[in-house]
């Protein structure tokens, strides 16, 4: 099984940055597709940004230009790099990733979220 914890989540200003990371850790072959995931409250959870274990991105329109995916595949970590946060930036944000165990089966795992509040 793997696990998957988040950190960096907290309270900014309109216009600050903040990085979250999320580290994953547990027996697996490999990682494959690593994302994140946020849930405001009342609304239903959105993805933000996608990586390949190749390091191609996909980023959500909402915060294209905002907000960069990235990833370290030797320490099994994941990054989104938050830039120019605004109120609606606000949610609940869980890490997701693909994998796949000793006996090649595919599957996945969330994390537990981190909490982004952007206020003034």
């Amino acid at each position: 099984q793997v696990q998957l914890v988040e950190s960096g989540g907290g309270l900014v200003q309109p216009g600050e940055s903040l990085r979250l990371s999320c580290a994953a850790s547990g027996r697996f072959f490999s990682i494959n597709d690593m994302s994140w995931h946020r849930q405001a409250p009342g609304k239903e959870r959105e993805l933000v940004a996608v990586i390949s274990s190749g390091g191609t991105t996909t980023t959500a329109d909402s915060v294209k230009g905002r907000f960069t995916i990235s990833r370290d595949n030797a320490k099994n970590t994941v990054y989104l790099q938050m830039n120019s946060l605004q109120p609606e930036d606000t949610a609940v944000y869980f890490c997701h990733a693909y994998w796949v165990n000793y006996i090649l089966r595919s599957l996945s795992s969330w994390g537990q979220g981190t909490q982004v509040t952007v206020s003034s």
